[in-house]
């Protein structure tokens, strides 16, 4: 019998055409349902190779072996005169054992499915990735701007500022308009790793170097673009390139008036979609269809919006906020049923809450918010915007945390790869205290959008109050090298330095720049080392804004007033204090019903009151700031506060109202925290009328020899001398 006869009798054709049937159907049943649950492109590939796989090993038992109405035998144990029927059965138990291949291949490929997915869960692949950006086994940092080498989906892209080629340069709201919404539509297509606005801002619109402008932010491909705008001519032009080859994919200009320039961005977004083999659901295609509104004059005021409204997201700076405002609103008198302005809108007046400094009437900012994002869902009820604008109002207006986080995950059922809607998770997640589920949803966004300096920043701080110290200060590394200019990080960086190893000297080294908040870092620092002098000296510098001496850090009076009391000056301090109450309490009826804000608020009464010498006052203002504290439900302002109002009742000489306050803002272990630690509570001269009471001594013994890290340790090398830092300060820049 030659070797083809032997084949056939051992039924190995059978085998291979079954095999190529059922692996062909499993192909096409991957490559054609996996895309609609926005499964990662690695399992498509897997269950292809899987299959190939499988194929040799169906050959060996078809050619071993066969079955048999006694079973499974040796192919070569059976008699080849057997009967026919004898041989019919054989011929479908061949068919069977290839059967068995495939199922062998599938169930190789479920457990790689099963384990494989559970070790590479986006959690874990963000926790890896954050972790190898940013840090190596000497603490010195790796490249921090660089996203962590790992293998980049073909399905990748980040959208690069968009040149304003208009000759009259104050249409370059229009440009950046465009690419906005652009990145908006590409972001509704799940299978796309679509990187955010954030990271891509401070690139050059058409730079040398995609490729490696590609590997920092972790995409394959690159889209530039142009606009050019001439009273009612729009000229759009788009190339998206292959970053790894520099070879174009597709390109094309499309030439509009401005009534009917709408729709343009999910045209872009369809055909990008096309030419990266991406497949969208039904929903997602009507959403790239969708136009938020054909109004030229509506759609030309909600991009002027966006214009102030996003400078204001990135900078924290309560006046673009304002001036988006106005124009969101003009919008809406245009259209009516433009929905994404009404969400926009509700953004922008959170945002004024939140990092406003107290002056704006707040409880109207948050209702009106709150009904803007209803106004936007009744009209699209699966506007990711709308969820994104409703959770801001729920957490930045209102505080109610679990109404926030529904609404965070409304918005990432619809976008599951949307940046801020994970790193609002993770801030919301910190506030409740769950600090853990905070910093891997934050490392999550960090991901997606891996040039954020403030996620960045925000993780870091997140880091150091679970104590993870040396992993802060790497984060903290990664913020100021995305943008050394990033105030807020230098600031809390310095914090990290203190609280961690009470080195004030290498703390005072990083809070150097001419940034408010930086300033008034240095003041807090020269106090600890008792020169009160340059402590003023430094004070006197800084601008009496209200944006500078926010709700949180208090009126500047009160910061006059107590280094005059240090000095010993008590007549100028009493008349410092004297000011400082009033503005205080003005505050407080314009914060009315944010607890939030008004625990910091009333801790300034409490600490003014007792300036004044009114210590019956005083103590019940510090009992009504504590309480807000408590009832606000957070978690992460909540420690600082309370660690506030433990110096006020020190002040006070009442240690018995103090520690127990003390002991709360050091949770177990011992020394957690970013603004107290055990390492201050020797330099703070809050603590000097209890610091020889025993039981203040006693506290103290619990901690005694307890230092969380070295200065070295936080601070490879030493850190130099910052950049100066120009951006208005605000200490309510964190999320």
């Amino acid at each position: 019998m030659n070797f083809l006869q032997e084949l056939k009798r051992r039924h190995v054709y059978r085998v291979v055409a079954a095999y190529a049937v059922v692996g062909w159907l499993l192909i096409q049943v991957t490559t054609q349902v996996f895309p609609v649950f926005h499964l990662p492109d690695w399992i498509d590939q897997a269950v292809v190779l899987l299959i190939l796989v499988g194929f040799p090993i169906a050959l060996v038992l078809a050619w071993a072996f066969d079955a048999t109405p006694h079973g499974i035998v040796a192919t070569d144990a059976q008699d080849a005169g057997a009967n026919p029927r004898m041989r019919r059965r054989s011929h479908r138990a061949g068919t069977t054992v290839g059967a068995i291949g495939v199922l062998i291949a599938l169930i190789a490929g479920g457990a790689y499915w099963q384990f494989g997915r559970r070790a590479t869960s986006p959690a874990a692949e963000a926790a890896e990735t954050a972790r190898v950006a940013t840090s190596r086994p000497d603490g010195a940092q790796r490249n921090p701007g660089m996203v962590a080498a790992q293998p980049i989906p073909a399905k990748s892209i980040a959208v690069l500022p968009f040149e304003n080629l208009s000759s009259d340069k104050d249409n370059a709201y229009f440009s950046d308009g465009m690419q906005d919404l652009i990145l908006t539509k590409l972001a509704d297509i799940g299978e796309l790793k679509v990187i955010s606005r954030t990271s891509t801002m401070k690139y050059a619109s058409h730079p040398d170097d995609l490729k490696t402008i590609a590997q920092q932010l972790g995409v394959a491909t690159i889209l530039e673009g142009s606009v050019q705008k001439a009273g009612n001519q729009v000229l759009i032009n788009v190339q998206l390139i292959d970053a790894r080859s520099d070879n174009h994919i597709w390109a094309q200009s499309y030439t509009r008036t401005l009534d009917n320039v709408f729709g343009v961005e999910g045209e872009v977004a369809q055909k990008i979609a096309d030419a990266l083999k991406a497949t969208l659901s039904p929903v997602e295609s009507a959403q790239l269809a969708a136009v938020p509104t054909t109004n030229r004059a509506a759609y030309d005021l909600f991009l002027r919006a966006e214009f102030f409204a996003n400078k204001g997201n990135v900078n924290y700076v309560p006046a673009d906020f304002r001036a988006a405002i106005p124009l969101y609103r003009q919008a809406i008198a245009q259209d009516p049923d433009f929905a994404l302005a009404y969400a926009r809108l509700s953004f922008a007046e959170s945002g004024v809450v939140w990092f406003g400094s107290g002056e704006d009437d707040v409880r109207q900012l948050v209702a009106d918010a709150r009904a803007q994002a209803e106004k936007a869902l009744a009209l699209q009820s699966n506007l990711v915007t709308a969820y994104l604008a409703f959770g801001y109002n729920a957490y930045w207006g209102r505080q109610d945390y679990p109404a926030a986080l529904k609404a965070f995950a409304a918005a990432l059922k619809l976008r599951p790869n949307d940046a801020e809607a994970l790193a609002a998770t993770g801030y919301v997640l910190r506030r409740q205290g769950h600090f853990d589920a905070a910093i891997r949803a934050m490392q999550q966004a960090l991901v997606l959008d891996p040039r954020n300096s403030t996620i960045a920043d925000n993780l870091a701080e997140t880091c150091a109050v679970v104590g993870r110290y040396v992993e802060a200060a790497q984060y903290y590394r990664r913020a100021l090298a995305l943008d050394p200019d990033n105030y807020q990080a230098r600031s809390d960086y310095s914090s990290l330095i203190l609280v961690s190893s009470g080195d004030a000297a290498r703390a005072l080294e990083m809070a150097q720049g001419e940034a408010p908040q930086l300033q008034l870092e240095r003041v807090q620092l020269l106090m600890y080392q008792r020169k009160y002098p340059d402590a003023l000296s430094v004070l006197a510098e800084i601008p009496d804004s209200a944006d500078a001496f926010n709700y949180q850090s208090g009126p500047k009076l009160l910061w006059q007033a107590n280094l005059h009391r240090l000095m010993g000056d008590d007549a100028q301090a009493r008349a410092l204090y004297a000011q400082a109450l009033s503005k205080s309490r003005s505050r407080v009826a314009t914060l009315a019903g944010n607890d939030d804000k008004l625990s910091f608020v009333w801790n300034h009464v409490a600490v003014a009151e007792l300036g004044l010498g009114r210590l019956d006052d005083a103590l019940a203002a510090a009992a009504k700031s504590q309480t807000l504290s408590t009832r606000s439900g957070d978690r992460f302002f909540g420690m600082g506060v309370t660690g506030l109002n433990a110096g006020t009742y020190a002040q006070a000489g009442r240690a018995d109202l103090a520690l127990p306050l003390l002991a709360k803002a050091f949770p177990t272990p011992p020394g957690l925290g970013t603004t107290y630690s055990p390492a201050t509570l020797g330099l703070d001269p809050v603590w000097d009328p209890i610091r020889h009471d025993p039981r203040f001594q006693v506290f103290l013994q619990q901690y005694a020899g307890y230092k969380p890290a070295s200065a070295d340790a936080i601070v490879p090398n030493a850190a130099g001398p910052a950049t100066p830092a120009s951006a208005a300060s605000n200490e309510a820049a964190h999320d």
